[in-house]
């Protein structure tokens, strides 16, 4: 089929099947809605999560270890909810595998995508934005949005890449390809405040964050809000179909994830501009588009 040349298209590259629902969903689904070419790239299987409930317990890591095959599951269905199109790994499902936490045994797994090979990725990364030819490219900051070792690899390679595809570095994968932008999706900290302190009733079992528990960055270092009300309903159902990582209240618009510590689902989602031109701004000095300036077609 041939492309559409004067679509909108967004890549957005995250390190476990969860990851994309919890920091961009709502950015997915409206952009989907408005008809943009959306494709969620996911680096690993997630196979070192651990599983809320009983139901799905013995297929953990250290038990049956096929929770990653069950998440592809999740994912599939959670990017159904978005509007998106199916899953996509990296190298193929499966090729590299969930590292954990730093410090524990699986980051020194050989085939942890800490451990990957930084030219085999890059080139992975590469002839997949050469290939769908993103004006936007979205993955994380420097800190990985909390540390997580696999989240702070998906920065540095997608850095790589991105200045890659535009060059003639990699030739057998792909005519050069040059992104327009590169966001980070970040936690504004006067948002994430402000969700917890609007935070009613919660489930039992639930408790809310001690101040500075979870990761936010400086306002100041936002420079991206993406509206994201007009699809809350299907950010909350993606993150419910990642049921052996996410519970979601019916109480009131939260989630846990299995520490049961009470996060607020937000109306706005927010990007650091890494790499490009701030497009226009509105009275706040943000822009509100991640496409804010790109030209298309």
């Amino acid at each position: 089929m041939a492309r559409n040349e004067n679509a909108r298209r967004l890549l957005l590259v995250h390190a476990h099947p969860d990851d994309e629902t919890i920091t961009t969903g709502g950015t997915i689904a409206r952009y989907a809605a408005e008809g943009a070419e959306v494709t969620v790239l996911t680096c690993t299987l997630g196979e070192e999560g651990e599983v809320i409930g009983d139901e799905w317990a013995e297929l953990v890591a250290h038990r049956a270890d096929q929770l990653g095959g069950y998440r592809i599951h999740e994912l599939t269905a959670a990017l159904a909810e978005l509007g998106a199109a199916g899953p996509r790994f990296l190298g193929g499902a499966g090729r590299w595998r969930d590292s954990g936490m730093a410090g524990t045994p699986s980051a020194e797994n050989p085939r942890g995508f800490v451990n990957a090979d930084r030219d085999e990725v890059v080139a992975a990364l590469v002839s997949v934005i050469r290939e769908l030819r993103p004006q936007v490219v979205v993955c994380y900051d420097p800190n990985g949005g909390y540390g997580h070792p696999d989240h702070v690899q998906a920065h540095r390679l997608v850095t790589a890449a991105v200045e890659a595809a535009g060059t003639g570095a990699h030739p057998d994968a792909g005519a050069p390809w040059e992104v327009a932008k590169l966001y980070w999706t970040v936690t504004e900290h006067a948002a994430l405040e402000n969700g917890i302190c609007a935070i009613g009733e919660l489930p039992q079992t639930w408790r809310l964050p001690e101040p500075g528990e979870r990761a936010c960055v400086a306002d100041e270092t936002v420079t991206t809000a993406v509206d994201v009300t007009g699809v809350l309903a299907a950010k909350r159902a993606a993150l419910a179909a990642h049921a052996t990582q996410v519970s979601v209240s019916d109480l009131g618009p939260e989630y846990a994830l299995s520490n049961n510590i009470a996060l607020p689902i937000l109306g706005e989602e927010h990007f650091t501009l890494a790499r490009g031109e701030l497009g226009p701004v509105g009275a706040d000095g943000r822009e509100h588009d991640l496409f804010a300036g790109v030209p298309v077609g």
